[in-house]
């Protein structure tokens, strides 16, 4: 029987149950007295040895951090002008307040948009207040209808950019009916209304979009390591030197740090660093150069197709041209036109009209390094014009003459017989001829490039190399391959400007040619390769400087917000190759016999100094039958060259016809605003000839028709 059952003896009974209950109360407040105990001692060590932790993590959840855009660095040209600058604005930002109704959200919008429609400048109308509304962003639209957020609560939303000093005035002044608001600086892109360059120089948009862009050169955006302190709203570089030089040009972030409790309510001062401003381009770009070189194509286009002269059907549905003036020593451009262009500064919004898309669709992307189609709607139609990237035709005969040269097909002073054509393959069942069924008779390699031989780089070159090199094994399409890319065709140029094209090597598909023989005699008049402007103009440079190829160059330096030097870009050589100083020379002489042509003298003619070219006539298939291309290239002074150009005019026709003019006026341009020895020559007592309209009553030259091609 337990010792506290009860008996029949109430005193025992009392006793007990004393007992019992002093028990109990021992137990309890021993229980409480350990509960104490380990309550003190944890608090103990969370104050000695966890303090500095928790202390840490609780002040960086209670500081929010909002970032500042930098001021955008400016590009100039190389002597000084404004291509793109930023210039300072005063924003308008909306910081959401926790505990915020809905009423009161769109009380605050309507404040908001009484004083925007009464101080603002609207050249196309104000906003509606359903904008105002939405750019607050508060998780609802104007009528009520629960929307996702696009910001957390902290972070302030921009409502409205380029105040009036009306409304800032007003905002300033009445500060208090605007809870949650804040005036910020920020930058505002602006280009040049002449639209210089604009491929070349590139565009901004949102950062926020470049999650949504599928090409693989944005991905640096993606990359949060690298773009940890961008502003989801800040405009970007997406294109061209905008975005080959991002990093530079951007500048560094600033923060607004915002002490706030647990409901992200704003608890004590603000501190605020302040954002580095970006450095500043100064481009080896001309801009007076830059203007005329985009004049001349779009005059040139534009007298092709209204002129009465002996070719008419010359040029007539040319579209689009494509010029790259590059200077030899340092492979700085000069100027780098792709037209028709269009005025970048359509992307200074946030959004876009769909009308506006349309309009520039065709015009945005630089046709001197990429492929572009002119402007003809996709479809049967288009597919009659050929893109921006062309075979450079007769243009490829200087390297091609070299090649034969250096492989010792034939010696300076060899004489070849031209019968104006060349028999090839089984039987010499196929065949090429040159241009008109013209034969040259007793020519030299010299005679060769002047006069545009078909025959003589077929049978002296193309078949050659196909006989030493193994036939049709391969080998000579192999060792063509290595030339071409030694000079910089078939591969990308260095530039760094994004989505290059390398070219398109049309030699190696076997297939599509018949047989490695046929690929190499095509080849070697320049029929069975597609390259840019900008490797054409990379080639020619390195015909002129004889072996150089040079990374083409944009930008001269690079200076801070105040002016002082960051760097100096240096000229970088890609590759040397080395040749017999006389095998050079015969391709010199060749280019300069070439513009000696009463053809050309049309155009060059009135030029203070010698000019060597070379003009090529590309042929291609397109849904309009067999269409010719006009391509050109050409450096001077002859003697000590200091500027190479390459013009690529597709569906042009000769290349003396519809490219040769705007080189002209390119070389005029560099002479009177830069000057081949430094110094500019200033305006010219009389133009070259050029893209004008004879005057009535008078006709064109006896010897107008080009030179074969």
């Amino acid at each position: 029987m337990d010792r506290f059952t009860l008996d029949n003896d109430p005193q025992k009974n009392e006793i007990a149950k004393r007992r019992h209950f002093t028990f109990r109360i021992n137990v309890f407040f021993f229980t409480v007295f350990l509960l104490f105990s380990v309550l003190i001692v944890r608090l103990a060590f969370i104050q000695f040895v966890d303090g500095k932790t928790l202390s840490a993590q609780e002040s960086e959840r209670s500081t929010r951090t909002v970032l500042i855009p930098p001021i955008r660095g400016n590009i100039y040209d190389r002597n000084g002008y404004p291509i793109a600058h930023s210039t300072s604005t005063q924003s308008v930002y909306y910081r959401m307040e926790p505990g915020k109704k809905l009423e009161d959200h769109k009380a605050l919008a309507q404040k908001l948009y009484d004083l925007f429609v009464r101080y603002g400048e609207y050249p196309d109308g104000p906003p509606k207040i359903e904008d105002v509304f939405d750019a607050m962003d508060v998780g609802y639209a104007w009528n009520g209808e629960k929307k996702t957020m696009f910001n957390t609560m902290y972070e302030p939303r921009r409502v409205k950019s380029g105040l009036t000093k009306e409304e800032i005035a007003y905002l300033m002044a009445h500060s208090e009916q605007f809870p949650g608001i804040e005036v910020t600086e920020e930058s505002v892109r602006h280009y040049d209304p002449n639209t210089i360059a604009t491929q070349l120089i590139g565009y901004l948009k949102p950062f926020s979009s470049s999650y949504n862009q599928k090409a693989s050169y944005l991905d640096f955006y993606k990359d949060e390591e690298k773009t940890k302190d961008y502003l989801r709203s800040e405009q970007v570089g997406f294109d061209g030197l905008e975005f080959l030089y991002q990093e530079t040009l951007r500048g560094k972030s600033g923060a607004r740090n915002y002490p706030v409790n647990s409901m992200d309510q704003i608890v004590g001062p603000v501190t605020t660093i302040p954002p580095t401003k970006g450095n500043f381009l100064y481009l080896t770009l001309d801009k007076d150069v830059q203007l005329i070189a985009e004049q001349a194509i779009m005059d040139q286009i534009e007298y092709m197709q209204k002129s009465k002269e002996k070719y008419p059907s010359m040029g007539k549905d040319a579209l689009a041209g494509y010029a790259v003036a590059m200077e030899v020593d340092t492979g700085d451009i000069v100027a780098m036109a792709s037209m028709p262009d269009y005025d970048s500064n359509v992307w200074s919004g946030t959004t876009m009209p769909t009308s506006v898309w349309k309009s520039i669709e065709p015009f945005y992307q630089n046709g001197t390094i990429k492929t572009v189609y002119p402007d003809v709607p996709e479809g049967k139609n288009r597919d009659r014009y050929p893109s921006s990237i062309v075979p450079l035709g007769s243009t490829l005969k200087p390297l091609t003459v070299l090649i034969g040269l250096n492989e010792g097909f034939y010696g300076p002073q060899y004489r070849y017989t031209d019968s104006g054509r060349f028999y090839y393959g089984r039987d010499d069942s196929a065949s090429i001829g040159n241009s008109e069924g013209h034969s040259y008779g007793k020519i030299t390699p010299a005679d060769a490039i002047r006069v545009s031989s078909n025959t003589f780089m077929a049978a002296m070159v193309g078949e050659k190399l196909y006989e030493k090199y193994g036939g049709e094994n391969g080998g000579p399409i192999e060792k063509w391959d290595e030339y071409m890319k030694k000079f910089g065709l078939g591969v990308p140029t260095g530039s760094g400007l994004p989505m290059e094209n390398a070219g398109v090597l049309d030699y190696k598909d076997i297939g599509a040619n018949g047989s490695v023989q046929s690929a190499m005699v095509m080849a070697s008049f320049g029929q069975q390769g597609r390259y840019t402007t900008l490797q054409l103009a990379q080639y020619t440079a390195m015909l002129a400087n004889r072996g150089k190829r040079l990374k083409p160059n944009f930008v001269d330096r690079i200076t801070d917000f105040e002016g002082q030097l960051v760097e100096e870009i240096e000229p970088t050589v890609l590759n040397e190759e080395t040749f017999d100083p006389a095998h050079w020379d015969v391709v010199h002489a060749g280019m300069k016999a070439v513009t000696k042509s009463n053809t050309l003298q049309r155009w060059f003619g009135s030029l203070p100094f010698e000019v060597a070219s070379k003009t090529g006539t590309s042929q291609q298939d397109t849904a309009a039958g067999k269409i010719e291309n006009s391509v050109y290239v050409a450096f001077a002074p002859a003697d000590n060259p200091k500027l190479a150009v390459a013009v690529v005019v597709p569906w042009g026709g000769y290349g003396s016809w519809g490219a040769a003019p705007i080189a002209a006026k390119i070389f005029e341009a560099y002479h009177q605003y830069v000057g081949f020895d430094g110094k500019p020559a200033g305006a010219p007592s009389s133009s070259s000839g050029g893209t004008e309209e004879l005057p009535p009553g008078e006709t064109t030259p006896a010897d107008v028709t080009p030179p074969a091609e």
